[in-house]
């Protein structure tokens, strides 16, 4: 449980009294009442106000809220404020502003922008965290910690230059041991001093919009690595000096989903709970915002997390901003505590007068009363959640389907050129994810340093760099009996992405049973057929964006190529290995192919869907001891019938026993025990 003091689902978000005058403060209260919100995350970006120069700290007017908010019942998710330096400390010490991949030094602005390398920063960040961790320490509001806020973006300075140097000898060693690893003796860049060694900007090594490609891949790589250690060891020395007064309250800070620049793997090893900010667009796939759940469930092996930020209604940040249609906003709330969320919170609890976010959307609207179809859905969705109580509360979703993500594994396969500049790492694992999502077969995401072995079936797409040690777990994992499926381009490099030698797919080789010779990068206008002649997969698929040629050696050809000179040769193969078997997809196929493939594999393990439903009927489970709830979820802007016969029971939402065939309107919910 994340707080016996609020012993539910946590329903709030983020609150900015210090941007209003105090009469309004209590109107906040009595809607916050009739919305039934009971957590607030504050001050997220208040650090100008609580530290106004370098010596001098103000704290009544947050004292004063907060001795209003506890009057009325609402307890306190307390952020640092540390998102948002102050100006004064940009202009006393140029070391807090960032440089940019261009190369440019900043000024004071915007947010997300100190310098992780700035010793200034880390040094006031520390002492405001110590401060509000002091004071509040034992406040009757406070229930969680909040540091920070979106963590992100990357600095080219001199200090960090300096700093990678550090992080590079202490990874690397000697120079001579870097050298070899980075193979930097292409284009004549052996390094005979630590200080020779460059940020990969601009006006080095990288090229494109921010460095989406890199002419030196390892050190583009490995500045990667150090700018998201960097970052994390700024979050860390709050979360120390925080944890050192107040171990008792966990601690976090807001992750978000896909993002390419932090490794959240390795941040979530330092995290007592992992929390994120859901905005997909009222257009998402549902399968997408699923998938982005389930990832985040999956940092800290399944516990459940914070939904820390979504919108009750529309963002303002999109090219296009659409509302939430009726029913939306309660279903994405329900669809994420369906993925594992033990809150429900939004951006944000009033909304903002003035500046860049005055038009992104809010509990309280600019209108400043309850009168609004947002607050109405809000409030209901309050209720509902007020009887749920803590019913669902420290729920797990139990999968027996895993999926590998892998960030640096995204950064090297991204970085590198070639085969063909459309090939991008997550919209391969959303393909894999979207075929289980709409049979209702539930995943679990995991990195490659975690436990495969409760798992009937791990999936790894464009598994391209491959860790030290990993493909020896894999083939433990197959030869007990698990079943590894893996795609084009896999067992490519190593961590420092040198091409593994010997043949394609390198130390993945033994255990999926084929030589990947040659790998064409075709046009996006260029097809090929994948072609199953027996079995249940027979058929003819289309395929595209790589075609990696291969032989089959001790793997059994299931499928082949239809035409081009490699038509013939092995498209699709299986690998028994030990008790087990590895599958190898040499192409990108079309979704229904990866639909049937995925439903077949499953089935032959012995796992199959939660329920057979509607297509975008979103079936999953959590369980807590002997109990099992199952949440269904209409994503459908239409009524739609769904059986429920194996799942029947009393709905926790309205209280009826639901059994049979059940109509479900549109963005219709349910929570069956």
């Amino acid at each position: 449980m994340l707080n016996p003091k609020l012993p539910k689902i946590w329903y709030g978000g983020d609150y900015n009294p210090d941007q209003w005058p105090k009469p309004v403060w209590d109107e906040d209260m009595r809607l916050f009442k009739l919305a039934g919100i009971d957590v607030a995350t504050l001050p997220v970006f208040s650090w100008s106000l609580l530290q106004p120069s370098e010596e001098q700290y103000d704290f009544a007017w947050l004292d004063e809220i907060l001795a209003k908010m506890a009057q009325n019942g609402v307890y306190a998710c307390m952020a640092t404020s540390t998102g948002a330096y102050p100006a004064w400390m940009a202009h006393r010490y140029p070391d807090v502003t960032r440089v940019d991949f261009e190369g440019r030094k900043r000024k004071y602005g915007k947010r997300h922008n100190p310098c992780p390398s700035s010793p200034t920063y880390r040094h006031y960040s520390v002492k405001l965290a110590e401060k509000l961790a002091e004071r509040y320490k034992d406040h009757p509001t406070l229930v969680a910690w909040h540091i920070s806020n979106e963590y992100g973006g990357y600095c080219y300075c001199d200090n960090c230059a300096k700093t990678f140097r550090v992080w590079l000898r202490k990874r690397y060693g000697t120079l001579d041991n870097l050298n070899e690893r980075w193979n930097s003796r292409f284009w004549g860049h052996t390094y005979y001093s630590w200080d020779e060694i460059p940020t990969p900007s601009a006006l080095t090594e990288g090229f494109g919009a921010d460095g989406e490609k890199s002419a030196f891949q390892p050190l583009s790589i490995d500045y990667n690595r150090f700018q998201s250690d960097a970052l994390l060891e700024c979050y860390r020395l709050e979360y120390e000096a925080i944890k050192r007064i107040t171990p008792h309250v966990k601690i976090t800070t807001n992750m978000m989903g896909t993002f390419k620049p932090l490794n959240y793997f390795e941040w979530a090893k330092y995290m007592d709970m992992v929390s994120w900010d859901s905005y997909p667009s009222n257009r998402a796939d549902w399968a997408d915002i699923a998938m982005r759940h389930a990832l985040m469930r999956g940092l800290k092996g399944g516990d459940p997390w914070m939904l820390m930020e979504q919108t009750p209604s529309q963002v303002n940040w999109m090219s296009h901003c659409g509302l939430k249609r009726p029913g939306m906003m309660r279903l994405q709330s329900y669809q994420a505590v369906a993925q594992g969320a033990d809150t429900v919170m939004f951006f944000q609890l009033r909304q903002s007068r003035g500046a860049a976010e005055k038009f992104h959307g809010a509990v309280i609207s600019h209108a400043g009363h309850e009168h609004t179809r947002v607050f109405r859905e809000v409030a209901e969705l309050g209720k509902e959640l007020q009887q749920l109580g803590d019913t669902v509360v420290d729920s797990r979703v139990d999968a027996k389907v895993a999926m590998l993500f892998d960030w640096e594994n995204w950064w090297a396969l991204e970085y590198s050129h070639g085969p063909t500049t459309d090939w991008k790492y997550v919209p391969q694992v959303e393909k894999y994810y979207r075929a289980l999502w709409h049979q209702n077969i539930p995943a679990d995401f995991i990195s490659w340093e975690m436990d495969m072995s409760k798992y009937a079936v791990v999936i790894a797409p464009s598994a391209y760099m491959l860790h030290p040690g990993y493909a020896k777990r894999v083939e433990e994992y197959v030869a007990a009996g698990g079943t590894f499926i893996t795609t084009f381009m896999s067992g490519m490099v190593d961590e420092t992405d040198r091409v593994a030698l010997g043949g394609y797919p390198g130390e993945l080789r033994r255990v999926t049973g084929v030589w990947n010779e040659e790998f064409d990068g075709l046009f996006p206008d260029q097809k090929n057929r994948l072609v199953v002649k027996e079995g249940a997969l027979a058929g003819s698929y289309e395929v595209g964006l790589i075609a990696a040629v291969l032989n089959a050696e001790t793997a059994n050809v299931v499928g082949t190529y239809g035409t081009d000179f490699y038509a013939g040769t092995p498209a699709l193969t299986c690998n028994q290995f030990g008790k087990g078997t590895a599958w190898y997809v040499a192409s990108d196929p079309e979704q229904t192919f990866v639909d049937r493939f995925l439903r077949e594999v499953c089935a032959g393990k012995g796992v199959r869907p939660v329920l057979v439903a509607p297509a975008n009927v979103e079936v999953i489970q959590r369980k807590k001891g002997e109990r099992t709830f199952t949440f269904v979820l209409n994503h459908n802007g239409s009524a739609v019938e769904v059986d429920l016969s194996p799942v029947s029971g009393r709905d926790l939402l309205s209280g009826r026993e639901m059994a049979g065939k059940v109509e479900f309107p549109a963005y219709g919910v349910a929570v069956l025990a």
